[in-house]
């Protein structure tokens, strides 16, 4: 039976070819799945080694820096421009004390921190007060040991989100010539007139632009420790108004902001 027997050799060598090819196209699905693995798992680790000692991203969820920071904006903190405590780091790790390579705060600058009595809360506010300073409130002006620091009346702001009513607003310029705007919405606000707060060594005093609504360091917030320092405020990358989630594209052509994207602070 000679024919038989080549019949079955010729389809031995047919099924043996379809398993090769089966085998090399089984590797090369393997082989593009773990390239595939290998690129996710090496973007995550770029992307948390850039969040980490880069830039952070966060976005504002109150009104305690209007004007100048409104709810809906996006921005990215320069991670190092203070140097970096544990704080710097995902999860807070207790690893190390202090910072390192530290560089401090400077009037004026916005700042992310951890809140001193709950370090799993961010808090962004305007460093007023530095280490030695003497801060108070005096008729809702701010006097930095003794001296009133330079208040100019402006235009009234209008919240377009709020009431739609114009409020008094001020451009106040720090010691070291720093000027921004703030908001004193309540000429007889409950934080317009305090003690004289005495910032400790390794401390910091910040305040909200909002003068009357911000949960500050003349509150429950406190003398603000350097460790707990996030970052400086760097850039306003995005906004979007009316509490809008910022994947929400169908809602882009009425409640972006287009005019504060990419806005230096």
């Amino acid at each position: 039976m000679p024919g038989l027997s080549d019949t079955c050799a010729d389809t031995d060598v047919e099924n043996m070819g379809f398993e090769m090819v089966s085998e090399h196209v089984s590797k090369k699905k393997s082989g593009a799945i773990s390239e595939t693995v290998s690129v996710i798992v090496q973007a995550l680790l770029l992307a948390l080694v850039l969040r980490t000692a880069l830039f952070q991203p966060f976005s504002i969820p109150s009104g305690s820096m209007k004007p100048n920071l409104l709810v809906g904006d996006y921005l990215f903190v320069s991670k190092f421009s203070y140097g970096y405590s544990r704080y710097s780091l995902p999860f807070a790790p207790d690893l190390f004390r202090g910072r390192i390579w530290a560089s401090e705060p400077e009037r004026g600058d916005i700042a992310v921190f951890k809140l001193p009595s709950n370090p799993n809360i961010d808090y962004i506010k305007r460093v007023v007060g530095l280490p030695g300073d003497r801060i108070q409130m005096i008729d809702g002006i701010l006097h930095i040991n003794g001296t009133a620091v330079k208040r100019e009346q402006v235009a009234g702001y209008v919240d377009e989100e709020g009431s739609g009513q114009a409020v008094p607003a001020f451009v106040e310029t720090l010691p070291n010539g720093v000027s921004f705007d703030t908001l004193d919405i309540n000429p007889r606000g409950g934080g317009d007139n305090t003690g004289v707060f005495e910032v400790p060594s390794g401390h910091y005093f910040l305040m909200g632009d909002n003068r009357d609504n911000s949960a500050d360091s003349r509150f429950e917030v406190g003398f603000v420790p350097f460790e707990n320092f996030v970052g400086k405020a760097s850039v306003l990358f995005f906004s979007i108004k009316n509490e809008s989630h910022p994947l929400a594209v169908w809602k882009w052509p009425t409640d972006l902001r287009l005019e504060r994207f990419f806005q230096g602070l």
